[in-house]
């Protein structure tokens, strides 16, 4: 929609407008906000369109599309008429003798939410719901007589067009309602539709191979699957046959039970991708496909889509063969376990036993080879344990281990290969890190004792960092600021390469009951294969705004289990006023943040009116928390030499 909107200051042609921009085009032809001009519509002057902001005070933020505004415009609390945070609204500029721009929002041409998470409050006589987002006060289409029956800090879920009430998801004060808050400001679903269901199911339990002689019958074949301990989902399954060099990547044949456009094919792409609790999954299908028909689990039949990738003796893919097939794997294996396997301290099958031992010297020479473009970033993934009243029991960083690192590069493996195998599509692009950002980089750096000049190579750069950062034994923290100041890897129709894999060309094939993306890329696979160019292009009907809407659901995802976590950290910060903990700086500039990084490790706290260099060790004191947003507010009272 920015493309469209940006468009409409040189003029857009009537014949290229698509049916979602003709309604927004239909809503600023009424309030006169364009004009016609052979044929092309234009914006005309003194509007404005853009994403809006509003701060905790209630005054709104414009940022501008349109790039000759160098600043955001100011839109006075009065003038907001009812558009939200996120909303993509149209304003119109106002005559101000102030110094920065003023503006009214004339009308939201997309609502970012058609819902808010807000939660009771007495101001004075009145009951009004509070904003758990931004934390702006609002009324709510319900009498006063039936607020107060309510406990003040329930939780409810209200329409933005009216501020009715939908949903009452619980009280603050029950960590139970934790989980549906989180959901709930993004608008997800735990549960399907009776019809998701209903369609899900009718594939039963398993799989008659004799009903699909036309696939490759490898059910004779030793797979295994390799996941964390607590996983229901079995995407991907691998086999190696030593004697000729050849990995077999099998990954679940989702695309063979949902079907292009039908009810589960339209859930799956409005939830994008599956969500991860610490003590549960929210997935992208209903669990009888994902956990069952669909998941490659031990001990049955199963449909998968595979690759069978011939290496030559200095590891180039030579051959890279994908056919539908049926698979048996024989073995559901534990990263712990198969690093047990691997470090020679546990026996296992032992025709699975004879293949994965020599299949781990070839990845640790894959991973070798494909760090001369690439990276190798010490990044640890925050792992919490709740129990069952939903409070924090312990939290732990999950290192990546020698089991970790051979899936890795069977996957990476099958993933390049899927992307060599079409010009369009979806493909997972990586871009350089831009000027700015390396150079606040390198101002950090600094302060850490680690002096670097600027080059344009970049890769030979941040490997000279991480040489640096070797040597003093800060390799850890400084991989954290070199991720930051990297660009997010993004879905894209075109290939434009990918930056920290050192990849040309890549794609994400390997985890279709979780990622919308990949299931895409299966059925334009299928296509492909079939040579049914009239199928292929049909799939690909608007697909640049299916890869914009995935990189949209893909930041949702991932801030839904963020907002969850920052959840129970501050319930755990609320039993521990005025008591101490050791952190250290994970982000400066308008708030500074401190990471806790005593027992309990990976809780944000900000705190106020401190600076001081980014990864400074400190002791903090928790002052105060606000439930409603999840957030811990801090002092720091003593700062470590370390």
């Amino acid at each position: 929609m920015k493309e469209f909107l940006n468009s409409l200051l040189t003029g857009v042609d009537d014949k290229f407008i698509k049916v979602d921009e003709r309604e927004i085009l239909r809503v600023l032809e009424t309030i006169k906000a364009v004009s016609k001009h052979k044929n092309k519509y234009y914006l005309n002057d003194g509007y404005i369109c853009g994403k809006l902001d509003i701060s905790s005070g209630g005054t709104g933020f414009l940022m501008p599309y349109d790039r000759r505004f160098k600043q955001d415009i100011i839109i006075e609390n009065k003038n907001i008429n009812g558009a939200h945070f996120g909303d993509i609204i149209l304003a119109k500029l106002t005559n101000s003798k102030k110094a920065r721009l003023h503006a009214t929002v004339i009308a939201v041409l997309v609502m970012a939410n058609e819902t808010s998470v807000v939660y009771t409050k007495k101001f004075g006589m009145a009951i009004m719901g509070v904003n758990i987002t931004n934390g702006l006060s609002i009324p709510l289409k319900a009498s006063q007589k039936s607020l107060k029956t309510l406990p003040l800090g329930t939780v409810l879920k209200i329409n933005n067009l009216d501020n009715d009430i939908t949903e009452v998801l619980g009280t603050l004060d029950d960590p139970q309602v934790d989980e549906k808050i989180s959901l709930a400001i993004y608008n997800k679903k735990d549960k399907f539709t009776k019809t998701c269901e209903n369609e899900a199911s009718s594939f039963g339990d398993s799989v008659d191979k004799s009903m699909y002689k036309e696939r490759v019958d490898l059910t004779h074949l030793p797979f295994c699957t390799i996941d964390p301990i607590d996983a229901k989902d079995f995407d991907d399954a691998i086999y190696f046959d030593k004697e000729n060099r050849v990995i077999y990547v099998a990954i679940a044949d989702v695309s063979e039970y949902v079907a292009a456009y039908s009810a589960l094919d339209k859930e799956a792409k409005f939830r994008g991708f599956s969500i991860y609790f610490p003590h549960k999954s929210v997935p992208m299908l209903p669990r009888s496909l994902s956990e069952n028909i669909c998941s490659l689990n031990p001990d049955c039949d199963r449909l998968a889509f595979v690759f069978k990738i011939s290496l030559d003796s200095e590891l180039n893919a030579v051959n890279e063969e994908l056919f539908e097939a049926v698979i048996h794997s024989k073995k559901r294996f534990s990263y712990d376990e198969v690093d047990e396997i691997l470090a020679l301290k546990k026996q296992t099958d032992k025709e699975i036993q004879s293949w994965i031992l020599p299949l781990f010297e070839i990845t640790k020479k894959l991973k070798i080879n494909r760090l001369k473009n690439g990276f190798d970033f010490r990044s640890k993934e925050l792992r919490m344990t709740i129990d069952e009243g939903g409070h924090i029991l312990a939290t732990r960083f999950e290192n990546e281990t020698p089991s970790h690192a051979l899936i890795e590069d069977c996957m990476l493996l099958a993933n390049k290969a899927a992307a060599k195998r079409i010009n369009r599509g979806v493909f997972r692009n990586h871009a350089p890190a831009d000027l700015k950002k390396i150079n606040l980089l390198l101002d950090d750096l600094a302060l850490l004792g680690i002096e670097m000049v600027y080059e344009s190579d970049l890769v030979s750069l941040i490997a000279k960092i991480q040489q640096k950062a070797d040597e003093i034994g800060i390799r850890e923290d400084v991989d954290k600021l070199i991720i930051k100041a990297q660009k997010r890897a993004e879905y894209s129709s075109s290939p434009n390469g990918h930056f920290g894999l050192g990849f040309d060309l890549y794609t994400h094939f390997t985890s279709p009951i979780r990622r919308y993306s990949d299931l895409i890329l299966h059925r334009l696979l299928k296509a492909n294969l079939a040579n049914n160019k009239k199928l292929f292009d049909y799939l690909l009907l608007d697909i640049e705004n299916t890869c914009t809407k995935l990189n949209e659901l893909e930041r949702e995802a991932d801030r839904v289990a963020w907002d969850f976590m920052d959840r129970k950290f501050a319930r755990w910060a609320m039993q521990n006023i005025d008591k101490t903990f050791q952190c250290y700086i994970s982000e400066t500039g308008n708030q500074t943040v401190a990471k806790l990084d005593d027992e309990l490790k990976g809780a944000r706290i900000f705190l106020e009116n401190y600076n001081c260099p980014l990864l400074t060790k400190v002791i903090v004191k928790i002052k105060d928390v606000d439930l409603g947003s999840a957030k811990i507010i801090g002092k720091v009272i003593e700062k470590l030499d370390v």
